[in-house]
């Protein structure tokens, strides 16, 4: 009972900070976020873990942790996110945590959420993103995942591939960096999306997907 009335209070207080409800609800994600910082509260995770942090791929998930059980992780993905809204709560769900990887997820959702989205408007953003990080977290390791080939999202590919090459490219010259393609072992030969990976709304993966960014994710984690 005692920690349901913590729970309550620190959700209040973190919701409100001061400000009315309202007014903090119009940021978008923010109810999310502050799920994140309650659960912080009540049990802050361990340093030096392996964060995720990025759109619904990382959201849905859930376990994780059972992928990879001799590693610490930390899961802050938010579904629908886009990577304005990453660098915009950076300071919330990443820099606290003094993660010793953070692997990120994120761009798919930039497509169809902006308008004229291209390839050099991820990699700008992914950029910016990538220096937040470096600045405040200088020894952390940042791992960027390409966007996947989701079939709901044909139109978009050409654009997607060109923006996973800008970052891979990127991430080859600069330090503690690194990038993780699963592009590649997500398509058939004729270049198609496997079709048998997906959910029904041919967006987000089953558990055949998340057996692919698991070979594909797995030697790259600090032990």
């Amino acid at each position: 009972m005692k920690k349901q009335i913590v729970y309550i209070l620190a959700f209040v207080l973190l919701l409100t900070n001061g400000t009315p409800a309202f007014s903090q609800q119009k940021l978008p994600f923010k109810a999310q976020i502050d799920a994140f910082l309650v659960q912080d509260s009540l049990n802050f995770p361990p340093k030096d873990a392996i964060l995720l942090v990025g759109s619904s791929s990382f959201t849905n998930w859930k376990d994780v942790q059972e992928y990879f059980p001799k590693h610490k992780i930390i899961n802050r993905g938010f579904g629908g996110s886009s990577l304005p809204d990453v660098i915009r709560y950076a300071p919330n769900i990443i820099y606290p945590y003094k993660p010793a990887q953070v692997l990120i997820y994120c761009g798919e959702n930039d497509f169809p959420s902006g308008i004229n989205t291209t390839a050099d408007t991820i990699f700008n953003r992914f950029t910016r993103l990538h220096g937040m990080i470096r600045s405040a977290l200088p020894k952390t390791e940042i791992i960027y995942i390409s966007m996947k080939p989701s079939v709901s999202r044909l139109k978009y590919l050409p654009e997607m591939r060109r923006a996973n090459e800008m970052i891979r490219k990127f991430q080859k010259k600069h330090r503690r960096s690194g990038y993780i393609d699963v592009y590649s072992k997500m398509i058939l030969a004729d270049g198609s999306p496997m079709p048998d990976i997906f959910l029904k709304d041919q967006l987000h993966m089953n558990k055949n997907g998340y057996l692919i960014w698991q070979k594909a994710i797995k030697p790259y984690l600090k032990k």
